[in-house]
């Protein structure tokens, strides 16, 4: 049963690990706040990648971040929102997460690739 889960996956599409890193607030030398991430690599999750369709764009975007990928983990959700996926050298910004079935069976991240990172 474990090799039909791959079965459909494009070889594109395979499962890929996450590095996740949350956000840190700090505060600069003039006294004004930034806000940073930050992670030590102890934090993962292993999903599927694929490019956002036209109806979740529109659905999830918001004014500053459009939503360009969907990754999809089995389990509970491990990141929240606001925070960055790194896989290899493409970083992702997560806009909203959602507990697919309600019962921590999976979980969609609906994701912003950064390339300006």
């Amino acid at each position: 049963m474990i090799n039909a889960r791959v079965m459909y996956c494009r070889p594109g599409n395979l499962f890929k690990d996450f590095v996740i890193e949350g956000n840190e607030q700090t505060v600069t030398s003039t006294g004004r706040v930034a806000v940073g991430f930050k992670g030590k690599g102890d934090r993962m999750l292993r999903g599927c990648l694929a490019d956002a369709d036209k109806e979740t764009r529109e659905k999830y975007s918001t004014a500053d971040h459009i939503v360009t990928h969907t990754i999809v983990q089995s389990g509970p959700p491990k990141a929240k929102r606001t925070e960055r996926l790194i896989c290899g050298n493409r970083t992702f910004y997560i806009i909203h997460v959602e507990d697919a079935s309600g019962l921590g069976i999976s979980t969609l991240y609906y994701a912003e690739e950064r390339k300006d990172v």
